[in-house]
């Protein structure tokens, strides 16, 4: 029951990045396709009600967030490292699945609203800006949101012209699957990301170079065979809270867990399971998957006692 399950969709960017995360650790893998919007009827039993992608499951342990759930896989694959030169990976994480990641996000959204599916529109559109978000505005300022991002790949693409490999030096790592989900994204879901692109040719040669290494080995499963596995094992997380704790959190009590950003995201709630500085694990009940241990990052995601 130890298999690695992801749950995730094909187009979904911050998906690809822990598809690459697989790849470059080399792991075989069970694939589980869920729907791009909501409802997500054989995922949020799962999670108690998160509803991101992509999400891991390992027997009944779940892991939600993708840099959670890269962290998972370096602690428990830990060769070839995901950090084989050193460097501050979650640093740098902030930098890419925030600032940039938003970014890039205005830009695709903005570009390609006239052509995107009304429901998906809006359900993104209202997941990462807010229930207010216009279309409109974002297309207006186009050239702006363009230049951002432009000059952000400038940086990737000086650190490469110098000759490394990757980004993380002569071997891929986690600063790769960091910054190639977003290059991957532009060019393949705004019509002008190959022009753009095209720009820099020391990150065109590294893209080749990462799309190169592949996603692992995976193999296709079904939602509910997935569900079967969480019902048929118990947690296998850790149970403690490590001392110091800011919030002074302790075994069993009640908490909600949501991402701290907009508000516009379900609360998870669950007792507490285990909590350190970077991770916090609550178990939470469902009657379709029975009782599972649900991992979040402490960065980046607000914890409440109740």
């Amino acid at each position: 029951m130890d298999q690695i399950i992801v749950h995730h969709y094909p187009q979904s960017p911050v998906a690809e990045k822990l598809r690459v995360g697989l790849g470059i650790k080399g792991l075989a893998w069970r694939s589980v396709q869920i729907p791009r919007i909501p409802p997500k009827p054989d995922l949020t039993p799962l999670t108690g009600g998160y509803r991101r992608t992509p999400v891991m499951q390992i027997g009944a342990d779940v892991y939600c967030d993708s840099l959670c759930i890269l962290c998972e896989l370096e602690q428990r694959y830990p060769e070839p490292s995901f950090s084989p030169d050193g460097g501050l990976d979650g640093g740098l994480a902030r930098w890419t699945d925030d600032r940039l990641f938003n970014t890039v996000i205005r830009l695709v959204l903005g570009a390609g609203a006239a052509n995107l599916p009304e429901a998906f529109a809006k359900d993104r559109g209202r997941l990462y800006f807010g229930p207010n978000w216009n279309a409109e505005l974002h297309q207006v300022d186009l050239p702006h949101i363009t230049a951002q991002v432009r000059g952000q790949f400038g940086w990737f693409d000086q650190q490469l012209a110098q000759g490394r490999c990757f980004l993380s030096g002569e071997a891929p790592g986690l600063a790769d699957a960091l910054a190639y989900y977003l290059v991957w994204f532009v060019r393949g879901r705004w019509d002008g990301g190959p022009g753009l692109l095209a720009q820099f040719p020391a990150l065109e040669t590294w893209e080749q170079r990462v799309a190169a290494i592949g996603h692992g080995t995976p193999t296709d499963m079904d939602a509910a065979e997935a569900l079967d596995v969480a019902v048929a094992t118990e947690p296998a997380a850790p149970e403690g809270v490590a001392p110091g704790d800011p919030q002074a959190l302790a075994p069993g009590a009640t908490v909600t867990v949501v991402p701290d950003e907009d508000g516009v995201d379900p609360l998870v709630t669950g007792t507490v399971r285990f909590a350190d500085r970077e991770t916090i694990a609550i178990l939470y009940e469902e009657p379709r998957v029975g009782r599972v241990c649900v991992h979040f990052p402490r960065i980046g995601y607000r914890v409440t006692v109740q």
